[in-house]
């Protein structure tokens, strides 16, 4: 086994000595005010996130950080007198017309990669965080710290003695088991000696991509001996062997996309369908195939579907489906085109998205309408099983994945949003999956995911009710027409954000951003442009 110091850095190591770099860290905090000693939101109308409707008028007191008062002072548009309302605070927020939400939390995000090197100067890490923190990010799970454990570790610490601007962060190192990314795990025995170590050094939890299946039940063992929580990515070269019925059995916390589930519910065949000339090696069949993975497994209300489900059910499982991901593979020119590259996607972030050979995501050599039929009827039958989980009383949790497929940071998590409602989550039931049931899965419900008494103040004053239209949530915000000025408008929720206690402005934060990609466009003249 590797030196301490060594474990969990595998895969950075790997693409250092390839010349792709780790993504330059944060290590000031140039935004933010607070934390206060008292600061109070005063008048505001609370969705705390756990499915509860809205309530006005509500104080909230917020002492160190923390939630320490809620009180209701009145009654909607009629407040009790200020003698008998909280008493002043050392920073106050006026939130009458205003709503209250908890921080949203990403459970699959990405602080960069070092692939994006291959396209340019890379984005800060700066750049990531401020997107998250404007898009209401308060919390993220980095799924396989892809800059490195030691990188991860070193941002999280920063991040909660509030030394950067930056979501809470929860580290997931990469389980380094698969022949295709980087394998130095050869046996059950490794593998706990492996996640002992990780465990020590710091690691919050372990992403896996698959394994041989001894070693992965025998890791997912280890994994529940020490608390480490799990996620896996059912990579295609490993789900032959085992889908994801198979590892929740052993113990796996959550699945991470859509891979491994169509696997599950397959009736009539036990590995998919390929065509004879399907090269993995090639990001075109990968994606143009996994687009057919549902068609091919037991249909809606089928015996087979009903099984499936009820187990998954029965073990307490939980889907962290990404769909904004792979949105851009039912309709490649509506996210290609999108609002808001022009002034906050990075310059070597656009030129990544584009088509190439080498690029992870950068498949679009010869998408066409078939490809976006393909993933459109996927997109149906796998957003019909996830809504049917959650009505069932299953665990889904929002994530985003950020970083490829042109999706932009902040923007993608927004976009899953939209994406649940359309799968047939109503909006409340949005809300909860993005913040109190992302905080069970990570295990931090009792500091985050909701607004109560005694949690971190990670909360979100918005201007309109994010509940009535999701795209107000965006950092361009949504296209509205008055008809009193007869002008096209743009009208954005989100107003500041809150993380310990620390206050946001969320117009600073998207200052920050564009400036930044506008001086990554002014650096680098030779790459493409929205």
């Amino acid at each position: 086994m590797a030196a301490l110091g060594e474990v969990g850095e595998e895969r950075i190591r790997k693409l250092n000595a390839s010349g792709l770099p780790a993504v330059e860290k944060a290590t000031t905090r140039d935004r933010g005010i607070g934390p206060f000693p008292r600061l109070v939101l005063r008048g505001a109308t609370v969705i705390d996130g756990t499915g509860a409707p809205p309530i006005s008028p509500v104080d909230i007191v917020v002492e160190n950080g923390r939630i320490t008062a809620m009180d209701k002072v009145g009654l909607p548009k009629r407040v009790v007198r200020d003698e008998l309302r909280p008493k002043p605070g050392d920073h106050e927020i006026d939130c009458r017309g205003k709503w209250v939400t908890p921080g949203f939390i990403d459970c699959h995000g990405h602080v960069g990669t070092p692939y994006h090197h291959m396209s340019g100067p890379m984005a800060p890490a700066d750049y990531v965080y401020k997107l998250w923190l404007a898009h209401g990010v308060t919390t993220v799970r980095e799924m396989g710290c892809l800059n490195g454990l030691a990188w991860t570790l070193d941002q999280r610490d920063r991040a909660a003695r509030s030394e950067i601007a930056a979501p809470r962060m929860v580290a997931y190192a990469y389980f380094p088991a698969v022949n295709d990314m980087v394998k130095t795990i050869h046996t059950p025995a490794q593998a706990r000696e492996w996640l002992r170590a990780v465990k020590e050094k710091g690691a919050d939890g372990i992403k896996f991509f698959g394994a041989p299946p001894a070693i992965m039940q025998a890791a997912l063992d280890e994994c529940r001996q020490l608390g480490l929580r799990s996620g896996c990515h059912h990579a295609q070269q490993a789900v032959s062997r085992m889908n994801t019925l198979t590892t929740a059995r052993w113990g796996l916390g959550s699945q991470e996309h859509y891979y491994g589930l169509g696997e599950s519910l397959f009736e009539n065949r036990v590995i998919q369908d390929y065509t004879p000339d399907y090269d993995y090696g090639d990001e075109y069949f990968r994606f143009a195939f996994a687009g057919q993975t549902f068609r091919q497994a037991a249909q809606p209300g089928s015996a087979k579907w009903n099984a499936v489900m009820e187990e998954f059910l029965e073990l307490g499982f939980t889907f962290v489906p990404t769909f904004s991901i792979y949105d851009a593979n039912r309709d490649l020119m509506r996210t290609r085109r999108a609002d808001w590259h022009r002034d906050y996607t990075y310059a070597s972030l656009w030129n990544y998205y584009q088509p190439a050979s080498g690029g992870h995501g950068s498949y679009w050599h010869r998408w066409s309408v078939g490809n976006e039929v393909d993933w459109k009827q996927n997109y149906r039958l796998w957003m019909q099983f996830i809504n049917e989980f959650k009505n069932r009383g299953g665990r889904v949790c929002t994530g985003s994945d950020s970083g490829f497929i042109f999706q932009t940071f902040g923007f993608g998590y927004i976009r899953e949003l939209e994406l649940l409602q359309e799968a047939g989550f109503t909006p409340l039931e949005v809300l909860r999956a993005a913040t109190i049931q992302g905080a069970e899965l990570l295990g931090l419900e009792q500091e985050t995911g909701s607004i109560e008494i005694g949690k971190s103040a990670d909360l979100l004053v918005h201007d309109q009710n994010p509940l009535s239209d999701f795209k107000l949530l965006y950092a361009t915000g949504a296209m509205r027409y008055d008809e009193g000025t007869k002008k096209t408008e743009w009208p954005r929720a989100l107003r500041h954000t809150i993380r310990g206690g620390i206050v946001y402005d969320v117009d600073q934060l998207l200052a920050d951003v564009r400036e930044m990609v506008a001086a990554s466009r002014a650096a680098s003249p030779e790459l493409p442009v929205p």
